[in-house]
C-alpha cells in the first residue's frame, strides 16, 4: 500500500503504540505525516493532541489494518557480514575472529561490501528495523547500500589493522573517517557518521584518544566494543592494571559521545564511569549467549539510569537480523539474573528497541511516533493467534513482546517512503541480492 506521492497523508490504524514515553495505545490511532516528519499522533476521533508544525490542512487518508509502531533501532550491527553468516561456527570469540573472519575480511572489495549491505538491509526492513549503527570497512560502499535501500543509518567506518593489511598507518585511518564526515554526514537526511574503533584490546590506547578527540571535534559518535568477554578483561587487567573502562576514561576517550557495545564484565566501578561520562550500552543479549560470552547487567544498567539499546550485532555472529528475538531474550536473561519474574517488563523492554535505541544513538527525532519526530514506521498484522485473546488495550503490548514474531510485519516505512509492503522489500532486488552474496561470500572463503 504505497503512499500517495507528496502532500499530507493521515495513517488511521487499528491501533497505534507511539513508543514516546507517554505509555499511551491509541484503538483506533492516527499519524499524520508530512514530508519525512511527523506532524501529529493522536486518536482518530479526537484531536492529534500536542500539535506538531503547521497541522492545519487537508490530509489524504490511508487506512491500515493492523498495529501501528515506531521503526525499531538496532544499536550495534555489521550488516555487510552477511557475506560471512554461518562461517567459523562454535568458536570461541579470539578464535573466531583470528582464524576465520579477520583473514577473509582482508580479502574484501567494496563491491563486496556494498552487496552485503543491501542483502543486510532488505532483511533488516523486512524485521521492521529502520535505523542501524553499523560499525565496518568501505564505508563509501554501506553509505551507499544505505541510501539505496532507504533505510537509515549511523556509520562509523571500522578502526583495525586487518591481517594482510597492516601496513595502513593509524592516522592515515583517521583521516579517511574525518573526510568521510565532510563528504556524507547528513546526506539525503538519513546518514550519520561517527567512528568504529574496535576495541581497547585492538586499537591502542593513544589511538583511541586520538579517535575521540576527532569525534568531538565533529560532534560525532564513537562506537567501540567493551569487555565482551571475561578472557578479554582479564588480559586487558594483567596488561594496563585497571579495567576497559576505566583506561577509557584516564585516556580521556569517555569524554566522547561514546556508544559502547556488549559491556558485559563490569564493575560496580565500571558502572559508576558509564554514569558519570553518560555512556551509552549498546546491548545484544543473543550474539552474547551465542558466543557463550556472558550475560550483562541490563537490569543494573537500566537502574543507574544508563542509556541502553538493543542490538543484534552482526549475521555472522547471531545469525540473523532479527531485534525481535533479541527483544525476548533480552527479558528472559535479565529474569534468570535477577531471580525476579517482575523484571523489565514488555512496555520497558519494548522502549529498548524503540525510543531507548534512539537515545543510546543520541537521536530524540528516532524511536517514537510523535510531532517532530521521523516518520519511521512499521505496521504490525494483527490477524494472527498470537493476538487471541486481547482482553484489553494494555494486553497489545505485552504480545508484541511475548507472542509476536517479525514475520507479522506487514509494512515499513522510513522518512515518510514505503519501503516494505506485504512483507516484501520494495527497494532491494531480493534474489540478486543472494545471489551476489552467495558468490562473492564463496570467493571471500578461499573457493
Amino acid at each position: 500500500m504505497a503512499a500517495p506521492p507528496g502532500g499530507r497523508v493521515r495513517y488511521v490504524a487499528d491501533a497505534v503504540v507511539p513508543c514516546d514515553g507517554s505509555g499511551r495505545i491509541l484503538v483506533p490511532g492516527a499519524v499524520e505525516v508530512e514530508g519525512d516528519t511527523i506532524v501529529s499522533v493522536g486518536p482518530v476521533d479526537g484531536s492529534a493532541g500536542p500539535a506538531g508544525p503547521d497541522t492545519e490542512g487537508t490530509s489524504t487518508e490511508v487506512r491500515l489494518r493492523g498495529l501501528l509502531l515506531p521503526g525499531l533501532v538496532n544499536v550495534h550491527c555489521h550488516s555487510p557480514m552477511t557475506l560471512f553468516r554461518g562461517t567459523g561456527e562454535n568458536l570461541p570469540l579470539d578464535r573466531w575472529l583470528a582464524d576465520v573472519l579477520w583473514p577473509r575480511e582482508a580479502r574484501l572489495t567494496p563491491d563486496d561490501v556494498y552487496w552485503g549491505m543491501m542483502l543486510g538491509a532488505s532483511e533488516l526492513l523486512r524485521c521492521g528495523v529502520t535505523t542501524t549503527s553499523e560499525m565496518y570497512f568501505f564505508e563509501d560502499a554501506v553509505a551507499d547500500a544505505v541510501l539505496a535501500a532507504g533505510s537509515r543509518a549511523v556509520i562509523c567506518p571500522g578502526v583495525l589493522q586487518l591481517p594482510g593489511l597492516e601496513g595502513q598507518s593509524w592516522s592515515k585511518r583517521l583521516d579517511q573517517i574525518v573526510d568521510f564526515h565532510h563528504r556524507r554526514h547528513g546526506e539525503e537526511d538519513r546518514i550519520e557518521v561517527g567512528f568504529g574503533p574496535h576495541a581497547a584490546y585492538t586499537v591502542p590506547l593513544d589511538v583511541l584518544a586520538q579517535t575521540a578527540e576527532l569525534a568531538r571535534e565533529l560532534d560525532a559518535l564513537v562506537h567501540i566494543h567493551v569487555a565482551e568477554t571475561e578472557g578479554e578483561v582479564d588480559r586487558f587487567a594483567a596488561e594496563h592494571r585497571c579495567t576497559v573502562p576505566a583506561a577509557l576514561a584516564d585516556a580521556g576517550i569517555l569524554d566522547a559521545r561514546v556508544l559502547a557495545a556488549h559491556s558485559i564484565w563490569l564493575t560496580d566501578a565500571d558502572l559508576d564511569l558509564y554514569v558519570a561520562h553518560d555512556v551509552a550500552v549498546a546491548h545484544c543479549p543473543q550474539s552474547n549467549a551465542k558466543l557463550a560470552s556472558g550475560v550483562a547487567r541490563l537490569e543494573d544498567m537500566l537502574n543507574l539510569g544508563i542509556r541502553v539499546g538493543l542490538a543484534t550485532d552482526g549475521p555472522a555472529s547471531n545469525n540473523d537480523l532479527d531485534l525481535w528475538e533479541d527483544m525476548r531474550l533480552s527479558v528472559m536473561l535479565a529474569r534468570i539474573r535477577s531471580g525476579e519474574a517482575t523484571s523489565l517488563p514488555a512496555a520497558q523492554v519494548l522502549d529498548l528497541v524503540t525510543r531507548g535505541g534512539a537515545a543510546a544513538l543520541g537521536r530524540d527525532d528516532l524511536g517514537s511516533l510523535r510531532a517532530g519526530a521521523k516518520a519511521d514506521m512499521v505496521l504490525m498484522d494483527l490477524d494472527d493467534p498470537a493476538f487471541v485473546p486481547l482482553l484489553e488495550d494494555a494486553q497489545l503490548i505485552e504480545h508484541v513482546v511475548w507472542s509476536s514474531q517479525s514475520r507479522l510485519i506487514s509494512d515499513v516505512w522510513v522518512g515518510g517512503n514505503q519501503v516494505v509492503a506485504d512483507g516484501e522489500c520494495l527497494t532491494v532486488e531480493g534474489p540478486r541480492a543472494r545471489r551476489e552474496v552467495q558468490r562473492r561470500a564463496h570467493r571471500l572463503a578461499g573457493g
